[in-house]
């Protein structure tokens, strides 16, 4: 770092020798600098940190030990520790991790206005979803869900099972969805302010196919009520029926109580005892209605 000033004093007319001899390192150290200021270590650092900073941009959840198998996957030859030295120069943290501070860290800044103020109700389907993420524990670590709920119908049209909760958990529910429903411009995604829902991956997903977003308060349940509503379904008809031994015993079950039971058989009063099925069927197709 005092290599620099030797050059400002050289420009002074002081001889590099006699700096370099005061200062107490050697001219050929010197010199080595001046023929290549940036080492291939530093070189090689900043590439590593815009791509470090690129990976936790799309994942804020990822910690260094993840950010670490990306890099590997993405062709880096870099061992975890050096990954971890310059995440930690970087201040680049997993979001999931909470650190002992003086005083309550603020959330992150949502990605969206709240464009829904409660108001979780839709005259047609594909005007509104609501999305969310749920875990369970198994008897091999947790499973995560993340959801999608269409605000007319109340069908599950969308959903994503990882054991990890990383961005690409909800960026996948909500492609599900797309390609389920095909829906036209200009529909709203509501959600929390979770890292996986202001992930650059998932609001680039929202921009691409021309949806918008839409973010509840933080720590304000009823700001999502209608997804933590249908969470609450779930825990009590499969997740606390019984301990789940495997992640894959408790990933088939959920699908199936979504596809089979929630979606085509568990009638709703608040759809008139229809089935979600059933009343998008008859929303729809109003000539179903009068034939019934």
């Amino acid at each position: 770092m005092m290599y620099p000033l030797v050059l400002d004093l050289a420009d002074d007319g002081i001889p590099v020798a006699v700096t370099c001899r005061v200062l107490d390192f050697s001219t050929q150290g010197f010199y080595r600098w001046l023929s290549a200021p940036v080492t291939d270590r530093d070189w090689g650092d900043a590439h590593l940190i815009n791509a470090i900073c690129d990976i936790h941009g799309d994942d804020p959840e990822f910690g260094y030990r993840f950010i670490a198998d990306e890099l590997e996957a993405a062709g880096h030859r870099v061992c975890e520790n050096r990954v971890a030295r310059l995440c930690a120069q970087q201040q680049v943290f997993s979001t999931t991790i909470r650190r002992k501070r003086g005083k309550a860290t603020r959330p992150g800044p949502p990605a969206h206005d709240d464009h829904v103020q409660r108001k979780f109700r839709a005259e047609r389907p594909n005007t509104l979803w609501l999305a969310d993420i749920t875990e369970h524990r198994t008897g091999e670590g947790k499973l995560y869900l993340c959801a999608i709920k269409d605000a007319c119908s109340r069908r599950i049209v969308g959903y994503s099972i990882d054991s990890r909760m990383p961005a690409s958990l909800a960026v996948t529910a909500l492609r599900t969805a797309i390609a389920r429903r095909a829906p036209a411009a200009g529909l709203l995604v509501h959600s929390d302010r979770g890292s996986q829902f202001r992930s650059r991956k998932f609001c680039r997903t929202l921009r691409d196919n021309e949806l918008v977003g839409s973010m509840g308060r933080v720590g304000a349940a009823g700001d999502n009520a209608a997804m933590e509503s249908f969470f609450s379904l779930l825990q009590k008809n499969v997740l606390n029926r019984h301990r789940w031994e495997t992640r894959d015993e408790l990933r088939i079950a959920i699908i199936t109580w979504i596809e089979r039971t929630y979606n085509r058989r568990r009638r709703q009063r608040g759809l008139g005892r229809l089935t979600p099925v059933e009343f998008e069927a008859i929303i729809t197709n109003p000539d179903l209605a009068t034939a019934a």
